[in-house]
């Protein structure tokens, strides 16, 4: 169950691996003189930075790592506490416990992203930083995101771990915060596997997530660096076989994109005229990545009758991506006085016990997207899905 660039492996992926395999040079450092040396990690970067609009990028081992990395360069340290929505992957939080950081959850809206309206709400005198994510590849309302950030003295990290490929009114995702990070996780939209990326903007931010990820390094690129060090890092680094499928991707990213939103359109055109649902709220309806056709019923009651029809289920009950089901994050967020049970989040219980996701390009049950279709699917078995669908709402 993969996302959409999986359905597009192709020759492109294969000669990419195979070319670094023969050159017999796996690590992402070597010399511009050693002709096994490919440099693809390097290419990576370089690629998505520009393809991102962004000064800076940095090619990690995961998502994950991507988020570890920013949160410590952006200056956060232990009893910070940073605003992450009540709805996101799991690692949205694990990244920022392992750090100390506290995670202050907050609403979300019917775009299924960050509620604008509840962050001020959550502000102390310890919060640091926002973490809006841009869930199932939806950008979050940025314009009052920033301003309220702006407003606050407050960094921001865009998760867009979920968004590749995604704007928000002619700014890609990760370029609008202070550092934005991705993944290349098989569930996303391009995937090496596993894999990550952070983007930004600013050099020092830039060099302090490079050698986080890399045991205290400077952005020393094409050399390993050998030298006094002033960071304490780890080791994030991704290998040359991974960025060659991710460079592979990348360069079909775009086209899959616009394949996604061709065949999400044509779904919600035929499944409209079916009563009782509406579909989510786009933030910007030309910037998102069509990876998922969300729609949310006018009763819990209605969602559970079609989602259990169609052989899927409420994203209530969606597994690592809703809070009140990771028993581990709410453990926590006792230890530290935070709201952990479920229904402290009540506008985001309410709206996920009404909704359900069809897949478009991401097909994972775990984010109850099992049923749908898939950036492969014919017209036959668009128009086949929509007819099981509205036959589930009757």
């Amino acid at each position: 169950m993969p996302g959409p660039g999986a359905y597009w492996f192709g020759k492109e992926e294969r000669e990419a691996v195979m070319e670094v395999m023969q050159s017999g040079y796996l690590f992402r450092y070597g010399s511009e003189n050693d002709p096994k040396f490919l440099h693809k990690v390097y290419t990576l970067e370089k690629e998505f930075a520009n393809y991102c609009g962004a000064n800076f990028a940095l090619a990690t081992s995961s998502g994950t790592s991507s988020l570890l990395a920013s949160l410590v360069a952006l200056g956060l340290k232990a009893g910070d506490e940073i605003i992450v929505p009540a709805y996101t992957f799991v690692a949205s939080y694990s990244s920022v416990i392992f750090l100390g950081i506290v995670p202050v959850l907050a609403e979300i809206d019917e775009s299924l992203t960050l509620d604008p309206d509840d962050i001020e709400k959550r502000i102390t005198s310890r919060t640091k930083a926002i973490m809006p994510v841009h869930m199932l590849g939806n950008p979050c309302n940025m314009d009052r995101i920033m301003a309220v950030a702006k407003k606050h003295n407050l960094l921001v990290l865009e998760d867009c771990c979920q968004a590749a490929g995604a704007s928000y009114y002619g700014e890609k995702v990760g370029t609008i915060g202070n550092m934005g990070a991705f993944s290349l996780n098989m569930f996303k939209t391009i995937n090496s596997g596993d894999g990550g990326l952070v983007v930004t903007n600013d050099k020092a931010l830039y060099a302090t997530a490079f050698a986080i990820h890399d045991q205290g390094h400077s952005p020393s690129r094409l050399g390993v660096e050998v030298g006094a060090r002033s960071v304490l890092g780890l080791n994030f680094r991704m290998n040359e076989l991974t960025a060659a499928v991710g460079l592979a991707q990348l360069g079909k990213l775009d086209k899959i994109v616009a394949t996604l939103r061709e065949k999400r359109n044509q779904l919600k055109s035929l499944i409209s005229k079916a009563e009782g649902f509406k579909f989510r709220t786009l933030n910007d309806p030309e910037g998102d990545c069509a990876t998922l056709c969300t729609v949310i019923f006018d009763t819990k009651e209605k969602a559970a009758k079609v989602s259990n029809a169609l052989g899927s289920k409420t994203i209530d009950q969606s597994g690592w991506h809703v809070y009140a089901n990771m028993e581990h994050i709410l453990n926590y967020l006792k230890q530290v006085g935070q709201p952990h049970t479920k229904g402290s989040y009540p506008k985001t219980d309410d709206i996920l016990s009404r909704a359900m996701n069809i897949s478009v390009g991401v097909v994972d049950g775990g984010l109850g997207a099992g049923w749908g279709i898939n950036i492969n699917s014919t017209d036959v078995e668009i128009e086949t899905a929509a007819k099981q669908f509205l036959a589930a709402c009757q």
